[in-house]
């Protein structure tokens, strides 16, 4: 029996289109600015997100944790809303990748 390791990000094995960002860290959650209102408009998709961008922040024990997404897509709503308390690992955004 052969194994081969490859890294993966968590939630990039599904076979939907649809993935989440998940919270760094237990603490409140804030969104970037516009970032709380992502739609689609007009059945076009607003708001795209690239790897690695910046989405919002955990505030806990007097530091901003950034909220990164694993993922391209277009960003389809918040799941936390602002001021929200947040664990590690909690979704608190949905996106379609690309």
């Amino acid at each position: 029996m052969t194994v081969t390791s490859t890294k993966s990000v968590r939630g990039e094995d599904l076979e939907v289109s649809e993935r989440v960002i998940l919270a760094p860290a237990m603490g409140v959650f804030q969104p970037v600015a516009g970032e709380e209102q992502a739609v689609a408009v007009d059945g076009r998709q607003e708001n795209s997100v690239t790897e690695g961008e910046v989405v919002g922040v955990v505030e806990a024990r007097g530091q901003a944790v950034p909220v990164r997404s694993a993922f391209t897509g277009f960003l389809m709503g918040m799941l936390a809303h602002p001021g929200e308390r947040v664990r590690e690992g909690q979704p608190v955004a949905w996106l379609r990748v690309l």
